[in-house]
């Protein structure tokens, strides 16, 4: 039987439903998405780090759109004239492979000593572990090999460490291919993210905003790992096999570090339940890619090969919410910062003040309100900006007449 949408009067054809079915839609958003890159310009995978970010500034339509499309940001912004000096440095690349290489040598058998001592002190120590092949082709072949490797260390029990295995999410309407540096499957079938960081570990503690990061960076990872624990909670049948274990995703990961400046790794179990909730939360509320999309001018495009002109007309057909903070997690910070500036906007001061400031947006409006010029008395915000000016007048007054009045000259 057809299927339609609306009420029809007595005798009336009803009209069928055109809603192109979700596989036309994808492939029509993909092709959009395509078009916004430009023709044969390659996509840009996002990775766990740019998600991070992306979550820490969920209102930013600007990167949404251009990390959904799988614009090169740095390419971007070097052509817009705003190069950045965001990311990684060739001696840090370097230093952390050397050392992710050192904490995995011999099957991962440190690597998974710390992982028993820090996250499953109680189970058998690992004596023997699977470490599977993960290779397959392409990212939807990785992710196929890496699910199904899963799926049978789980069930068989043991140890089992699967090094860079591929994970997806879902991220507002678009694919993200995820590669963590490891995933333990603990004897009891439950699964472990692993981070691996050169930053040392001093005295077992670390810089607590670079374990920050690398927290929000794990818990995408988290979030990529229960998605895949859902789909093989049960079997195509609609049921798990009798007396197989459920997998179960830990909340608390690994952080391994170099020990006191030298190259010998040291562990650390960091709970993520915070970074996790907040992360699901922010990524569930970013705009979708093609309602973006859908709202931009035709003929949009950020090929880093237009014209300067042209492109910087594209990238500004985007709203963007800077913040201090996108210094460092975003490749464009420097466009949108002297745009913020031009703009007067009051988000370059910062959010909290931003928050603050309710819906005062620009500095004018804020001078404009603590001089009596503008904005409803009845704000709070314009409240305290008049309480503010009006002390800080009263204070140079005062200042102003201590300096005017003579000094007492002493009696003979």
């Amino acid at each position: 039987m057809s299927e339609f949408h609306g009420s029809a009067s007595r005798g009336s054809t009803p009209r069928p439903d055109r809603t192109p079915p979700p596989a036309t839609r994808a492939k029509g958003l993909r092709h959009r998405l395509a078009e916004l890159r430009g023709p044969d310009v390659p996509a840009k995978a996002l990775d766990a780090r740019a998600l991070a970010a992306l979550a820490a500034n969920p209102g930013c339509s600007r990167r949404a759109i251009l990390d959904g499309a799988g614009v090169d940001k740095a390419r971007l912004a070097g052509a817009l004239g705003a190069p950045s000096g965001f990311g990684q440095s060739q001696f840090a690349l370097t230093r952390g492979n050397a050392f992710e290489a050192r904490v995995k040598a011999d099957g991962g058998a440190e690597l998974l000593r710390l992982a028993h001592a820090r996250l499953d002190p109680g189970a058998e120590p690992p004596a023997t572990a699977a470490v599977p092949d993960l290779s397959a082709h392409g990212p939807e072949g990785r992710t196929a090999r890496t699910a199904l490797a899963l799926r049978e260390a789980t069930r068989a029990g043991g140890w089992t460490l699967l090094d860079h295995p591929m994970l997806v999410l879902d991220v507002a309407g678009s694919l993200a291919f995820l590669e963590p540096d490891a995933v333990v499957v603990h004897p009891d079938g439950s699964w472990s993210v692993v981070e691996i960081k050169s930053f040392p570990m001093v005295d077992g503690s670390a810089d607590p905003a670079k374990v920050g990061a690398a927290a929000r960076q794990a818990a995408v990872y988290v979030l990529a790992l229960e998605e895949v624990a859902k789909r093989l909670e049960a079997d195509p049948q609609g049921h798990a096999p009798e007396g197989a274990p459920v997998p179960r995703v830990r909340h608390q990961v690994l952080l391994v570090c170099p020990k006191d400046f030298s190259n010998l790794p040291a562990g650390s179990a960091v709970d993520v339940r915070k970074q996790r909730a907040v992360t699901a939360r922010q990524l569930a509320r970013l705009t979708r890619v093609e309602e973006i999309a859908d709202a931009l001018p035709e003929g949009t495009c950020f090929a880093p090969d237009r014209p300067a002109e042209e492109l910087t007309a594209a990238v500004e057909a985007v709203p963007a919410t800077y913040a201090p903070e996108c210094l460092s997690a975003c490749e464009l910070a420097f466009h949108c910062r002297e745009r913020a500036r031009a703009a007067g906007a009051v988000t370059r001061l910062g959010r909290p003040l931003r928050a603050e400031l309710g819906g005062l947006a620009t500095v004018e409006e804020v001078l404009a309100a603590a001089h009596g010029e503008g904005g409803d008395p009845d704000d709070p915000a314009v409240a305290a900006l008049r309480r503010a000016a009006a002390l800080r007048a009263e204070a140079l007054r005062e200042a102003r007449e201590a300096r005017e009045v003579p000094e007492a000259v002493p009696c003979p």
